[in-house]
């Protein structure tokens, strides 16, 4: 069977808190096609989820890698983008989001496709409501033990001293404009990508994503950083063990300034498959998008 197309769909959900919540939806074209799972029947449906925390929704790349599999959703988390909402930011909250929108969506389980941040999101609905995760794709993160000091060292060895200084002082800045917020946006980003020279890619890239992934919620990255500090799913591993459902899997760049190691420690703690990207940074799918692409499609078709 050919490629089937797909349409799109917008939406606002009311949460049971009042908050609501901006979605946008993939919906293949026609009936059947080869997203089926092996068990026949209806599909059950991608909900991808980005990272931040305190970013807005920056995956719709990646959905429409998968869009005419089946049907694909994604959403601006609470206090980010579209989905405008003022209180106090608490990893129950955001996993109790997730379930209602499932609700909203008429989904009674979903394929979780998840990164950096949201990857940590994922496993701990995962922890939750086990019984609502049909699959899960992890994409770079969420990691184990004290992986953030060999992200810091690789990120600095990654920059000049000029790059570094001038990071510092804007993030000590008590208020920046919005040329100073875009320039330590791009300085806190463009290491991330595998081609991280000031000429590369990479820049070009962190630069262009600096003004569109905005505004950044830093009260919410500053609360769930510090709850996953207080938290950390290292504790969580024989837990999360017994909830996963029998299609989990990891992915990770090989050029990711945070150590690939961490990740591999997960996957081993777990029992999981890594699929490692070669030449892939914390976004594999933009310097790599056809073995991205591959592994994602395979994933959502349910093959091993």
């Amino acid at each position: 069977m050919g490629v089937l197309r797909s349409s799109s769909r917008v939406g606002l959900t009311s949460l049971s808190d009042g908050a609501q919540v901006h979605w946008t939806a993939a919906l293949p074209d026609g009936a059947g096609g080869d997203g089926a799972g092996a068990g026949g029947g209806r599909t059950s449906p991608v909900v991808l989820l980005h990272g931040g925390p305190g970013l807005p929704d920056y995956l719709g790349d990646v959905a429409g890698m998968v869009a005419d599999l089946a049907p694909v959703y994604r959403y601006d988390q609470r206090g980010t983008g579209r989905s405008v909402w003022q209180g106090r930011h608490t990893f129950a909250r955001h996993v109790g989001d997730l379930a209602e929108l499932l609700d909203a969506w008429g989904a009674a389980r979903a394929v979780l496709v998840a990164h950096s941040y949201g990857a940590d999101l994922a496993a701990r609905f995962c922890l939750a409501h086990p019984d609502r995760v049909a699959a899960v794709l992890l994409m770079c993160g969420p990691f184990l033990g004290d992986w953030r000091a060999g992200y810091r060292a690789e990120r600095d060895r990654r920059m000049t001293d000029a790059q570094r200084e001038r990071l510092r002082v804007l993030e000590e800045l008590p208020h920046r404009s919005e040329e100073q917020e875009v320039q330590l946006l791009t300085l806190a980003w463009f290491t991330d990508h595998a081609d991280h020279s000031d000429a590369g890619r990479g820049w070009r890239w962190a630069e262009r994503d600096a003004r569109l992934r905005r505004p950044v919620n830093w009260g919410m990255n500053r609360e769930l950083g510090a709850a996953g500090r207080a938290d950390p799913l290292d504790g969580h591993l024989d837990e999360l063990r017994a909830c996963l459902p029998v299609r989990a899997e990891l992915l990770g760049g090989c050029d990711d300034p945070r150590p690939l190691s961490a990740l591999d420690g997960l996957a081993r703690s777990l029992g999981l498959p890594l699929t490692r990207i070669e030449g892939g940074g914390h976004e594999p799918w933009l310097e790599r998008p056809d073995a991205v692409r591959a592994c994602l499609r395979r994933f959502v078709r349910g093959r091993s």
